[in-house]
C-alpha cells in the first residue's frame, strides 16, 4: 500500500503532540539563552493569546491540557498547509 507523505508527516506531528507532556520540564533553547543572558524579563507580552503557554483553557489536568492544545493546533496548521498546498496544485495544474 503506497502511503501519501500528508498522512505519515499527520500521524508523526500527532503522536508528538500527545507525548509532548513528558517532554523535558527544563526551558527551551532559545527561553534558556534569554534567561543565562538576563533579558527574558524584556519579553513584551503578545497582543493576543488563544492557548497561553500550549495549555489548551478550561482544562484542570495539565497533562491533558498540554495534549489536547498541541493536537488542536497540529490539526489547524496542518489544514491550512494542506489547503494552501492543494490551492496551489491545482492552479498549477490548470
Amino acid at each position: 500500500m503506497k502511503a501519501k507523505w500528508w498522512i505519515i508527516g499527520l500521524a508523526v506531528a500527532l503522536l508528538l503532540a500527545i507525548i509532548s507532556p513528558i517532554a523535558s520540564s527544563f526551558p527551551d533553547g532559545l527561553e534558556k539563552v534569554a534567561q543565562d543572558h538576563e533579558f527574558a524579563e524584556k519579553a513584551g507580552t503578545s497582543p493576543f493569546s488563544v492557548m497561553s503557554n500550549y495549555i489548551f483553557p478550561g482544562i484542570e489536568n495539565e497533562a491533558l491540557a498540554t495534549v489536547l492544545a498541541g493536537v488542536l493546533g497540529t490539526i489547524i496548521l496542518f489544514s491550512l498547509g494542506f489547503g494552501i498546498a492543494s490551492i496551489l496544485k491545482s492552479k498549477n495544474e490548470a
